[in-house]
């Protein structure tokens, strides 16, 4: 039986490595700190420590592709950028509605609020497509909509054709 190896190609020359393992270990949360760090330093945004819609847009696709595989892979189908994808397209491209959905906007009607890194559980069976989070943080650890708008209504990582 052959053992089908992860590709963990970069354009960037950034090594996978340490995600990959903290993925195969069930670490979530560190694997998703990890996913943030890494592609911080293939968007060159590590001092900014948040992707902007340029940086977002402009992220290299064999990267993201790498990224993703290891999250779908490890999770056995439950997190990645894809899974994510496939939700954002099932509530209509609104991000209110994926958060909803995720479970990264929690409350009743007007009352929905968005979560906060620190209230953040990462557990397998957390809602689908719940993880990687740390992405959709913007600057300040938590989700919000100004960052959503800011980013030309966000998620252009959800609509690229190469996820």
């Amino acid at each position: 039986m052959k053992i089908e190896e992860d590709d963990l190609s970069s354009d960037r020359g950034i090594n996978y490595k340490r995600l990959q393992d903290l993925l195969k270990a069930g670490k979530w949360k560190e694997a998703d700190q990890e996913t943030l760090k890494v592609m911080l330093k293939a968007a060159d945004r590590e001092k900014e420590f948040w992707l902007d819609s340029d940086s977002i847009e402009n992220f290299p696709g064999t990267d993201l592709r790498s990224i993703d595989q290891l999250w779908v892979k490890y999770s056995y189908g439950h997190f990645g950028f894809s899974v994510q994808k496939r939700i954002w397209e099932e509530v209509g491209r609104n991000y209110k509605n994926l958060g909803v959905s995720v479970g990264w906007r929690r409350g009743m009607w007007l009352d929905k609020k968005w979560l906060n890194y620190n209230e953040s559980t990462f557990l397998q069976n957390s809602p689908q497509a719940y993880l990687p989070l740390g992405i959709w943080m913007g600057r300040g650890w938590e989700l919000w909509d100004g960052w959503f708008d800011s980013c030309k209504n966000g998620l252009f990582l959800l609509s690229r054709q190469d996820l």
